[in-house]
């Protein structure tokens, strides 16, 4: 596993991995060229991930992500010092605070 503020990214057996994952197309890269985790919502940093791959929203706007890494990439934030992630599959899933009456992720 592999946390990096409010990111949690956690390594997926590749048999594990739903089959429409394979055939989606994929979140868009950020003008940057990144695959971007979650905005700083405050600072607008970014947690991102640098290299080749491919990024897919499981359920909704916020719920988990599923990122496929073939060669390997790094995550990369502002304040943060970067992570080597090797070739695979991950499920990234953003913090959440309990409020009362309500859950929501974590605004950075």
């Amino acid at each position: 596993m592999y946390r990096q503020g409010d990111v949690l990214i956690v390594p997926v057996a590749e048999d594990a991995v739903p089959a429409r994952a394979e055939d989606a197309q994929g979140e868009p890269r950020d003008g940057r060229g990144r695959l971007v985790l979650a905005l700083g919502e405050v600072t607008g940093h970014a947690h991102a991930v640098t290299g080749p791959g491919r990024l897919f929203r499981e359920a909704g706007s916020s719920g988990p992500m599923l990122l496929h890494l073939p060669e390997g990439g790094r995550v990369v934030h502002e304040e943060h010092a970067p992570i080597p992630l090797p070739r695979g599959w991950y499920r990234v899933v953003r913090q959440r605070e309990y409020i009362p009456g309500a859950v929501r992720i974590v605004a950075d």
